[in-house]
């Protein structure tokens, strides 16, 4: 029979309900902390989420990425050939 709170985490557990809501607790693993989340493969609570990002995508660099020299070099020689046009 499912409780009307979870004796695991204190939430309301609606009618009906084979397991929480919240924690995944449910009767046939006796409402317990771990229920139902071994097989998900979860990281554990003491992940570090910024050591996974260096190790995955690498150290940002210092300097974000301008825009190279040769494209200021064709704008300002689009520019002046514009006004050159104007005039």
């Amino acid at each position: 029979m499912t409780p009307e709170i979870c004796p695991h985490c204190g939430t309301e557990i609606p009618r009906r309900a084979r397991a929480c809501p919240e924690c995944g607790a449910d009767e046939a693993t006796g409402w317990l902390e771990t229920a139902g989340t071994e097989h998900l493969n979860l990281p554990e609570e003491s992940f570090d989420y910024a050591a996974f990002t260096r190790r995955e995508f690498g150290n940002p660099s210092s300097k974000p990425p301008g825009i190279a020299w040769y494209w200021w070099l064709t704008a300002v020689i689009v520019l002046a050939g514009m006004i050159v046009w104007l005039l």
